[in-house]
């Protein structure tokens, strides 16, 4: 098996017009701990205090409060994650949920007429193959072209396919939308993907399907955005039912005025 050792360095920075009297951030910076990913350092620096937390879905969070006046936030996280790629992109795991628990329909990934339309040109049936969901990213990628930009963070999937543009968030929600279309439990996924030669790349998202291969029955990991498995080159850290369930960081503020977003992920191989 593939193995990587990535370095990692996200920096996320918030900066306000004026001063801001109170965040709170749930951080979801942590790579997870899975049988096919180990940290071997990692480190969250930045203002305020923090308290680590588990969510239901076994992610590693932390709940960052600031009361004290400011007008930014910076927040760094840096490390060293060993990946081993998953053979044909199956991932062994200890079940912490039934694979019902993601089947559950979001705001994000909401099934509407759009969706089902064009899910049914390509899955009928709860029972799918690894292969099955490769095209299905694939057919996505087609629907969807790749453009920075062109969506917001609450973009849904029904608004990316009537766009026909988005980016790796949108391609996973309108992939998570088509599985919940036919009863396929799929997750959410947020990372780090290593750039290599490739663009839509450094913070990513992809995502975890059911499939029912005829010598494995289990989740899989595709990048809907790449139509690949996932492989070394991919540090996970976090799933959930779509991006609100995942984020690496979200919250909310008490004053500030106008934001503005500043992000710069580094990855490299040692």
């Amino acid at each position: 098996m593939k193995l990587a050792k990535l370095s990692i360095r996200h920096e996320t920075v918030y900066s306000y017009a004026s001063t801001v009297g109170y965040t709170i951030q749930q951080l979801r910076l942590t790579p997870r701990t899975e049988l096919l990913q180990r940290t071997s350092q990692w480190q969250i620096t930045t203002k305020g205090s923090r308290q680590l937390q588990e969510d239901a879905y076994g992610n590693s969070s932390e709940l960052l409060t600031i009361t004290l006046p400011h007008q930014e936030v910076r927040i760094v996280a840096s490390g060293i994650v060993e990946v081993q790629a998953p053979v044909a992109g199956r991932l062994p795991e200890h079940m912490l949920l039934s694979p019902l628990a993601f089947t559950v329909a979001t705001h994000l990934a909401e099934v509407t007429a759009s969706v089902r339309d064009f899910a049914a040109k390509f899955v009928s049936s709860s029972r799918v193959s690894s292969h099955d969901m490769l095209d299905l990213a694939q057919a996505i990628c087609h629907a969807v072209a790749y453009q920075s930009g062109a969506t917001l963070s609450t973009s849904t999937a029904t608004d990316a396919l009537q766009l026909g543009k988005g980016v790796c968030q949108d391609h996973a929600h309108l992939f998570i939308a088509c599985c919940h279309s036919v009863g396929i439990p799929v997750r959410y996924v947020s990372g780090y993907i290593d750039p290599g030669d490739v663009e839509h790349s450094a913070s990513h998202a992809w995502v975890d399907v059911w499939v029912e291969d005829v010598d494995y029955s289990g989740w899989v990991s595709i990048d809907v955005t790449h139509a690949c498995f996932q492989h070394e080159g991919y540090c996970r850290l976090a799933v959930g039912r779509d991006y609100e369930s995942a984020a690496p960081v979200r919250g909310v503020r008490r004053g500030g005025g106008e934001e503005s977003l500043a992000v710069r992920v580094d990855i490299s191989r040692l």
